[in-house]
């Protein structure tokens, strides 16, 4: 089963019977939890101001003798600095040709006497089926990806995923190890030392490292079930937040990542008169419907502080 980069014939696109299930959908648990599609802030140009930051020097005892506070101290001025991101443009097409659309009823393969066919409106599936993958792909970049801003109409806006965005508190074992639960102490520790705030901190993770936190925590679970088997650890209590747990898809398999979802937001730049994300017909240039699916989004991912990332974990 290949998908084809062309256009929607009777031929690169058969009809069958029987349920229809979306293979290679996953879930999108960071773009869900920050709002989805639907909800978020809105800017005026591509590149957005995430916040200003100042840092106050790490606390000391002063030693002024009375002498010396007959001068006035050589003044402190506390800089602030800028934290920006960008939108970028996610952009699909639907084409499909008459002769398609005109044969929902044409079936392929084993179809038994009196089988409807599953598809009714191929534009219509067509077009689910790329909001689908644009939603994949939103949450991939929102978690994996990297910062660069559009400096000619020839190069690609690419918004900074909340993964490149931690800089200060991270983790990195620079020999691949097994999780464990010191880690994760330092982790928190660290960010606890940094300023971190802990509004709604949630702990993202694939697969292994889902279950390698489940095997770490599963001493401090207790239950009155006595009829189901197995555990599931989605919360973990730590010295200075209770944290969620979350099976992201799109997490690299050898890193964990710690973010406070109280600071992220989904960024959209509407077209005028169009809205931010939007699906609108082409101009026809022969016998078949054309479309394409716009939108222009981009990630506050806040004080990049407030997160954390464990990284160099093993995966096997």
């Amino acid at each position: 089963m290949s998908n084809v980069a062309a256009i929607t014939t009777s031929f690169n696109a058969p009809n069958y019977v029987g349920e229809l299930f979306v293979m290679g959908k996953k879930k999108t648990p960071f773009l869900n939890m920050i709002g989805g599609l639907s909800g978020g802030k809105q800017s005026k140009a591509f590149e957005f101001p995430i916040s200003q930051e100042v840092s106050l020097e790490a606390g000391a005892q002063p030693a002024v003798t009375e002498t010396g506070s007959l001068t006035a101290p050589t003044p402190t001025t506390y800089v602030r600095a800028q934290t920006k991101n960008t939108c970028q443009i996610f952009h699909k097409a639907v084409n499909v040709s008459y002769a398609k659309s005109s044969q929902a009823d044409l079936l392929t393969g084993l179809a038994l006497s009196g089988s409807p066919a599953v598809v009714g409106s191929e534009l219509d599936f067509q077009i689910n089926l790329n909001m689908e993958q644009l939603a994949q792909d939103v949450d991939f970049t929102f978690v994996n990806g990297t910062y660069q801003t559009a400096t000619d109409a020839i190069t690609a806006a690419k918004t900074r995923g909340i993964i490149a965005a931690v800089e200060t508190n991270i983790v990195d074992n620079t020999v691949a190890a097994d999780l464990t639960e010191d880690m994760i102490k330092a982790l928190v520790r660290l960010m606890a030392t940094n300023g971190a705030v802990f509004s709604e901190p949630v702990i993202f993770c694939g697969a292994i490292q889902k279950q390698r936190l489940t095997e770490l925590y599963k001493t401090s679970f207790t239950t009155g079930e006595r009829t189901v088997g197995g555990i599931a650890i989605d919360t973990i209590m730590t010295d200075f937040a209770q944290m969620g747990v979350i099976w992201a898809p799109h997490m690299p398999a050898d890193a964990i990542l710690i973010a406070d979802m109280t600071h992220c937001a989904p960024v959209f730049l509407p077209v005028p008169g169009k809205g931010f994300l939007f699906y609108e017909e082409l101009a026809k240039s022969g016998a078949s419907e054309k479309g394409q699916i716009y939108g222009q989004i981009g990630l506050d991912h806040g004080p990049e502080i407030y997160h954390g990332k464990l990284t160099g974990l093993t995966v096997a």
